[in-house]
């Protein structure tokens, strides 16, 4: 049985998320305590709940404190992973992202492609975009070999959530190991202004304008497309850019909007980040820098790629590569190396 202590390092839901996903993969037992420790709502939230469901629905598996507020959890995967089609509502406006996020390892090892409906909260704080995903992390990951797509079929915002995204996934024998040494050039910015409700106010206008003024005085000239959306359930805003480099990086920055959040507010933080996250050299952006590990510990082979600085979910992942699955893990400075364990059914 795998062991593991929620309360480490950053203590947050992805402890959770990947924990279970690796346990799933290993066909291990699992028991985490406390959970979400260093959250101010400490325990399963919506979204960590329901991920852990639906890898239990996926592999047959059975759990123990699967409730919301539970501060411990017991799994114990079943049998091989299948596929087919799902459809997961998270119930609140949590996370569609993260709960994709830990189906997405298990999905990529299924006996047949996996198709998710996912229903919840599309654009917030502390979660990555569905446009990150799409634009950002997917094209990335399938250069190992990883085969996924992403559509959105509603934005949805906090606190009402009701957006939608669609994952398909077709299986994979083994991921391949990543190499991302050199930025280089930037020769395009790409990205979305989206708006629900909003049109009268011009948001989307407004925080492309000012994210372009920005990214101008750097002598940028980004393509970003105004949308102004009608199906959400509630008014929102978000706004997501990437970035395409000669060398082949992928670096994006998001924002999703809140009250008396301004467009213009988040327009410059957008293009801000996402010009810190280039100055710093990285190959991959903040996001990404995390996302990938999982990856690459269980390719075969080496990967390494430089990231834009050291933080809290990127120091837990790489502790949790190191105590399931045994991974070497060696970061000098910004560049981080991987030696994965080319994991296959």
């Amino acid at each position: 049985m795998l062991y593991i202590d929620g309360s480490q390092k950053s203590g947050s839901g992805t402890i959770v998320r990947t924990s279970v996903a690796l346990a799933t993969l290993l066909s291990k037992e699992l028991y985490i305590g406390n959970v979400r420790a260093k959250r101010s709502k400490p325990g399963l939230r919506a979204q960590h709940l329901e991920a852990v469901r639906t890898c239990a629905l996926l592999c047959g598996g059975t759990l123990e404190g699967a409730e919301v507020g539970s501060r411990e959890v017991r799994f114990k995967p079943g049998g091989e992973i299948k596929g087919g089609f799902y459809e997961r509502d998270i119930g609140t406006a949590g996370s569609t992202t993260m709960l994709a996020s830990g189906l997405l390892p298990l999905s990529s090892f299924a006996h047949s492609p996996t198709t998710f409906r996912l229903i919840g909260g599309l654009f917030q704080d502390f979660a990555p975009s569905g446009y990150h995903m799409k634009h950002i992390l997917l094209p990335t990951l399938g250069k190992m070999g990883v085969s996924a797509e992403l559509e959105m079929e509603r934005p949805g915002y906090v606190p009402t959530g009701g957006g939608i995204l669609k994952l398909s996934v077709k299986p994979v024998e083994v991921i391949r190991p990543l190499k991302l040494l050199k930025q280089g050039r930037v020769v395009k910015i790409k990205g979305i202004a989206i708006s629900s409700h909003l049109e009268e106010r011009k948001v989307s206008e407004r925080m492309a304008k000012e994210c372009i003024k920005v990214l101008r005085s750097r002598r940028y000239e980004p393509e970003i497309s105004i949308v102004h959306d009608t199906t959400a359930i509630q008014p929102g805003a978000a706004l997501s850019l990437w970035t395409e480099t000669d060398t082949g990086c992928l670096i994006g920055m998001d924002q999703a909007g809140e009250p008396r959040r301004r467009a213009e507010e988040i327009g410059k933080y957008v293009a801000l980040n996402l010009l810190k996250d280039l100055d710093s050299g990285a190959t991959v952006d903040r996001y990404l820098a995390d996302q990938l590990i999982l990856y690459c510990a269980l390719a075969e082979g080496e990967s390494e790629y430089i990231i834009p600085e050291i933080t809290e979910h990127i120091e837990t992942l790489i502790w949790l590569m190191e105590v399931i699955l045994g991974v070497k893990v060696e970061v000098k400075g910004n560049h981080l190396r991987i030696e994965g364990v080319g994991y296959h059914l």
